[in-house]
């Protein structure tokens, strides 16, 4: 017998024979028959009802109003939100809420580190007003009376740099080494910064352009002559700058003023400069376009048909000490950086004729012309042409004579190399660019700067390496080179000396240099009262900081003995072409040249595409 189940489906109910005797356990409304005692709705919603409650109890739930969510569960989603916030927000919130500490910046490297001091040198060397910020407690204010009544330039020639040991102002030199430094903050501008040595850097240059422009009429188109020199050593009886050992700031002899009014090699050297430190200086319009006029000036002197004679012709007070053989590389080197300067055409029409190399000797495969120096531009005129070739690629009708440029700057590039018998190396590792003659160091120097910028011109573009001759030559071989001789003359050498004044702990204390071989005691000493400072045996009473001196013998020898001038005397020019290669090796802000300042004033070579038509219009 099945009975009606009002939950919902068949309940089935048992009868046994004892259903009577147990009728007290049960139920007595359930045991009604349905179909006479069926429950009303009212009865039903109060079953359900406690049902409900019931099971309300057993599980209570929280209505969140769009969701109804167990209590129990909800209690365990605040505790796990409240653990998550001690674990993990809280050390997060006590770290944001400390003092903050920058990290320390890494230590530089030891290129940066001798870079910043062989900056300090040309401030050593300042002549004139110094600024107060000059940072050479034992300089002051010297050569006031430079130039003063004995030129037309109003102030005179105060200015400028001292060359070397001496108190002599050399224009030659002076500008190559400005015209170095420019080309080093024109590549490396941002390394430059990063180490804070670019308005260090721009200053310098500044100071020697700034005089250069007194050496000639710079306001003018045309000019007649231009201020060589001041100073002069000729070692005879008469006091001057030779054979009086005193500091610049006691000179009180005569300093006679050299001219000339034929000097291409001179005056394209000064153009170089103050093209170089124009681009230098595009940030201040009215300076920059100062110095283009100048470059302009003196590089027209330069070509003047009828003034074609060497600078250092025929005059000993120059000849003996920074005697040029030649002013065709100046023509290259000067047409070249007022190109870029100007954007002139005709600058780079002449850097490519065919007659400049021809005059200059520059495709005879030479070994003396494959090194740069003060009076050798060639190397460093056809790489600066180069990097024309292989950044821009202008063609046609340059791209004959700038190939050949680029041909030959390879062949330079493999005669650095030590594997090649072109020049002698030292036992020590130096290689021997002047045939063992003393200050071997400028040189090598220079030479490391080119190899190490041309690496970086072959980084821009991707490739890999160069040929010589049959044998192919990776980039990283010739950058061995270029930090094998910096790192010789910072020490790595058989006298395990640094040639760098200051750097290290084993330098040269024993500088010929008048400036820093006397003390500053408040005394002058007199021409002749000097030279007991000059002949002494002990070490100068200032470091001359960052000056590279002359170097070792070819036999990897040095005497740092102050009269021997050969061993101990640093210049301008030798000091311009380390800054230069140090700054192309140290690794701050570690990536190469800067590849398109240089080319700002340059126009597109190609012309610009048509715009396009306009939009069609039924």
């Amino acid at each position: 017998m099945h009975s009606q189940n009002h939950w919902g489906g068949s309940l089935e109910i048992n009868h046994s024979d004892d259903l009577s005797d147990h009728r007290s356990d049960y139920d007595r409304a359930a045991m009604i028959p349905s179909s006479h005692h069926q429950l009303d709705e009212t009865r039903q919603s109060w079953l359900l009802d406690t049902q409900n409650k019931s099971a309300k109890k057993k599980n209570k739930y929280v209505d969140l109003g769009c969701v109804i969510v167990s209590r129990k569960l909800l209690k365990w989603v605040f505790i796990t939100v409240a653990v998550l916030l001690l674990v993990v927000a809280l050390p997060i919130i006590i770290v944001k809420t400390l003092p903050k500490h920058k990290p320390s910046p890494p230590p530089p490297d030891e290129y940066s580190v001798a870079l910043e001091k062989a900056l300090l040198f040309f401030n050593a060397q300042k002549s004139g007003k110094l600024p107060k910020n000059n940072g050479i407690s034992w300089r002051g204010n010297s050569g006031l009376n430079d130039g003063n009544g004995t030129t037309e330039t109003k102030g005179g020639l105060v200015g400028g740099y001292y060359d070397a040991g001496d108190n002599i102002k050399f224009s030659f030199p002076m500008s190559y080494a400005m015209t170095m430094l420019s080309w080093s903050v024109i590549e490396y501008s941002h390394k430059y910064r990063a180490l804070k040595e670019y308005d260090h850097t721009r200053e310098l240059i500044k100071w020697g352009t700034d005089y250069l422009l007194r050496t000639f009429n710079s306001s003018s188109t045309k000019i007649n002559k231009i201020y060589s020199q001041v100073g002069v050593g000729r070692n005879g009886t008469t006091p001057d700058d030779h054979n009086c050992w005193m500091r610049p700031e006691d000179m009180d002899y005569e300093r006679p003023v050299q001219q000339t009014t034929s000097g291409p090699d001179l005056a394209g050297e000064m153009a170089a400069a103050l093209a170089a430190a124009s681009i230098v200086f595009q940030d201040d319009a009215t300076y920059s376009k100062k110095l283009i006029q100048g470059a302009e000036t003196v590089f027209d002197f330069a070509r003047d048909n009828g003034r074609r004679s060497r600078y250092s012709s025929g005059n000993l007070d120059i000849a003996q000490y920074y005697n040029s053989t030649g002013y065709f590389d100046e023509y290259m080197w000067g047409a070249a950086w007022l190109y870029y300067a100007t954007g002139n055409r005709t600058y780079l029409d002449l850097a490519t004729n065919e007659g400049l190399p021809r005059n200059a000797k520059a495709f005879l495969g030479l070994n003396d012309l494959f090194y740069p120096s003060w009076d050798n531009k060639l190397p460093s005129a056809m790489l600066l042409l180069t990097r024309l070739r292989i950044i821009l690629n202008p063609g046609y009708p340059y791209e004959n004579m700038l190939s050949q440029y680029h041909n030959i700057t390879g062949l330079t590039m493999c005669s650095y190399l030590r594997q090649f018998p072109v020049f002698n190396w030292t036992h020590g590792g130096l290689i021997q660019l002047n045939h063992g003659q003393p200050q071997s160091l400028q040189y090598a120097a220079g030479a490391a700067f080119l190899a190490s910028l041309y690496v970086d011109y072959m980084n821009a573009t991707g490739v890999p390496g160069w040929h010589c001759g049959p044998n192919y030559i990776p980039a990283s071989t010739l950058m061995d080179f270029a930090t094998s001789q910096i790192d010789y003359i910072m020490g790595e050498n058989p006298m395990k000396m640094s040639y760098i004044v200051g750097y290290g702990k084993n330098f040269p204390t024993h500088v010929h240099h008048r400036g820093a071989s006397i003390p500053s005691d408040g005394k002058k000493y007199t021409c002749t009262s000097g030279w007991k400072w000059k002949d002494s045996g002990k070490p100068n009473p200032h470091n001359i900081t960052g000056a590279m001196v002359g170097g070792p013998d070819k036999m990897d020898k040095y005497r740092d003995v102050r009269s021997n001038y050969n061993f101990t005397e640093p210049t301008l020019a030798g000091n311009a072409g380390l800054v230069a290669a140090l700054v192309s090796l140290t690794s701050k802000d570690n990536y190469g040249i800067d590849k398109n300042t240089i080319f700002t004033a340059v126009p597109p070579f190609f012309p610009n595409s048509p715009p396009p038509p306009p939009p069609w219009k039924p």
